[in-house]
């Protein structure tokens, strides 16, 4: 699953970039936002992300100028969001090595085409990456690397993302998952905060409210409906975790996001 980090000072336009898009369907997770350049420099140390979605022009610091301070060092991909009349600017962009330049406002389809196009590209490195392993694995047994240990972490926070995709409807605990696993919920939101940014009530709850706006774009339920069908118990406590993640209630979304 790559991780995405969107750079983007209109409040309206980052939080749609992090809810509308079914990242889940290509393969992705928006494990961070920033409002600038700047902002988004940090995030970008701190993340690790493997794509960066950036407008250009951001005030601290403009999306150009963080990707030359960034993208060569931490080997990420990045897409170009601008108005237009700002080719030019797109231009220097992709000499920095940019996928793609998506114009405002953002065409989904085109938005999954240039991060299909992204994995695409990442996967041409498979090979070198399996060689790589394997020389990992001699490591291991020469005592060098502790790769089984990494390799086993990483496989708990597979199953944990499959576990909140498949269940976030119910009343989903990570004491449960470590009931399962038979590991400690400590080391298990660790491996699952180094792997995705999220800890793991972060991550869920981000999903159920992910699947929330996709049910109150059907416009075919009630707001208390759907906060049972994503797995909210407590109408108020939807509201507010709604709040935080999208930045306005669900009934001003519909409002403005509505069908």
């Amino acid at each position: 699953m790559h991780k995405v980090l969107i750079v983007e000072d209109e409040d309206i336009m980052r939080k749609g970039l992090m809810f509308m898009p079914k990242w889940q369907e290509v393969d992705c997770i928006v494990v961070g936002e920033a409002v600038n350049g700047q902002d988004g420099l940090e995030k970008i140390r701190r993340l690790q992300p493997d794509i960066v979605i950036v407008d250009i022009n951001m005030p601290v610091m403009d999306g150009l100028e963080m990707l030359e301070k960034s993208i060569e060092e931490y080997g990420y991909d990045a897409i170009i969001v601008s108005g237009y009349g700002e080719f030019e600017y797109a231009q220097k962009g992709i000499s920095l090595g940019v996928t793609e330049y998506l114009l405002k406002p953002i065409d989904y389809t085109k938005l999954y085409e240039a991060i299909r196009k992204i994995q695409a590209k990442r996967n041409t490195d498979s090979s070198i990456k399996n060689a790589i392993k394997q020389i990992n694995v001699e490591k291991k047994k020469l005592g060098i690397l502790d790769f089984e240990e990494k390799e086993t972490g990483n496989r708990y926070v597979d199953f944990m993302i499959k576990s909140i995709h498949e269940n976030y409807a119910t009343k989903l605990a990570l004491s449960d998952i470590s009931e399962e696993c038979q590991m400690s919920s400590t080391y298990l939101n660790v491996k699952f905060k180094n792997a995705t940014g999220y800890t793991f009530n972060d991550y869920l709850n981000r999903y159920r409210i992910k699947k929330a706006v996709d049910l109150l774009k059907e416009n075919k339920y009630m707001i208390y409906e759907i906060a049972e069908m994503v797995g909210f118990s407590d109408y108020k406590y939807f509201i507010k975790v709604f709040k935080k993640y999208v930045g306005c209630s669900p009934a001003r979304f519909i409002k403005e996001h509505g069908n």
